[in-house]
C-alpha cells in the first residue's frame, strides 16, 4: 500500500503536516494525494466552498508546504464550486502541472457533465467519489464517464462509513460529536433496515471465513474486473490493526456466485437513506 489520501480540511491542516513528518527522508516511496477547495478556518468553522483560480494556487502552496514535497502527486479539487466555472478551476490545476508543483490532477464528486468540461481543459487522472456495497450511485452514469475518458475511479469510504464493518449496532456506538450522527442512514428506521442489510454481509464473510469488511472491500476490488474501470479503495483507520487487517482483502477473491449474492444483498437502492444531511447533498455530483 503506497497510496496515501489526505486533504488540507482535515484537521484542518494538521492532517498533511503529519503525513509530511510520516514521508520525511521517503518522498519516493508514496504516491501523494490531497486535495483542496473546502475552506475551513483554523477553529474547523465551514467557510464554503473554492475553486477561484487565486484560491487554487494559494492552497496548493500551503499543502505543498505542509507536506513538505515539492510536488503533489494527484491534486484534487475537493468538491466543485458552482460559482466558479470548472474551466476556470481545471486551468489554474493545470498551470500547477507546469510548474511541477503536481504531477496528475483529479476531481472529487463531480458529475459527468462536469467531468468532460474538465477534461477539454486538461486530462483528469483520477474521480473520487464514495462507492461500495453501501453507496452504489457511480454505477448509473459517472463510471460510464470515466470509461469514456480513460479516468481511475477512487472509492472513498469503501466501508461504508464504518458500518460495513459490523462493529456499529445501535445509534449510540457512535461517540458524541461524531459526524455521522447526522447522517440519515444512522438513524431510524433507516439504521435498522441498514443493519438488516449488514447482519446478511456478516453471514456471509463468516461462511468465506473473513472478516465482514475484508469481504466488502474485497468487493470494491472486484469491481474492477466486473466494471471494466481501474477502481481503487481508500479505506481509512485510525488504528494499525485495522489497517493490517485491511490489506488481508487484497487475498480475498471472491467467486462469481459470491459476487452474486453481494449483488443480490446490497443491490442498488437498497440502503437506506440518504448520504448525507440535505445541506451536504447539494455538494455532491455536481
Amino acid at each position: 500500500m503506497t497510496l496515501l489520501d489526505t486533504a488540507d480540511m482535515y484537521g484542518p491542516f494538521t492532517n498533511e503536516e503529519l503525513i509530511g513528518r510520516a514521508i520525511k527522508g521517503r518522498r519516493d516511496d508514496v504516491v501523494l494525494a490531497t486535495k483542496f477547495g473546502i475552506v475551513r478556518s483554523e477553529d474547523s468553522e465551514f467557510r464554503g466552498v473554492s475553486g477561484k483560480p487565486d484560491y487554487v494556487r494559494s492552497a496548493c502552496e500551503g499543502s505543498l508546504k505542509r507536506l513538505g514535497v515539492d510536488t503533489i502527486d494527484l491534486y484534487y479539487q475537493h468538491r466543485v464550486d458552482p460559482g466558479t466555472p470548472i474551466e476556470d478551476t481545471v486551468g489554474a490545476m493545470s498551470e500547477l502541472v507546469s510548474q511541477g508543483k503536481a504531477r496528475f490532477l483529479g476531481l472529487s464528486e463531480a458529475s459527468p457533465e462536469t467531468l468532460r468540461r474538465a477534461y477539454e481543459i486538461h486530462p483528469i487522472t483520477a474521480l473520487q467519489t464514495e462507492y461500495s456495497l453501501w453507496s452504489r450511485d457511480p454505477e448509473d452514469q459517472v463510471f460510464n464517464t470515466c470509461r469514456e475518458l480513460g479516468i481511475g475511479f477512487v472509492a472513498y469510504s469503501p466501508l461504508g462509513r464504518g458500518f460495513l464493518t459490523g462493529q456499529i449496532r445501535r445509534f449510540e456506538d457512535l461517540p458524541e460529536g461524531d459526524y455521522r450522527r447526522q447522517s440519515p442512514r444512522f438513524q431510524g428506521e433507516n439504521l435498522q433496515r441498514n443493519l438488516n442489510l449488514v447482519a446478511r454481509v456478516e453471514e456471509l464473510a463468516k461462511e468465506k471465513g473473513c472478516t465482514p469488511a475484508q469481504l466488502a472491500l474485497a468487493w470494491v476490488l472486484a469491481q474492477t474486473k466486473a466494471q471494466e474501470l481501474s477502481i481503487v479503495p481508500i479505506p481509512g483507520t485510525k488504528r494499525r490493526k485495522y489497517l493490517e487487517q485491511n490489506v488481508v482483502a487484497l487475498d480475498v477473491n471472491l467467486t462469481s456466485e459470491e459476487l452474486r449474492q453481494l449483488d443480490e444483498v446490497a443491490s442498488h437502492g437498497a440502503v437506506a437513506g440518504q448520504r448525507y444531511p440535505e445541506a451536504m447533498m447539494h455538494m455532491i455530483n455536481r
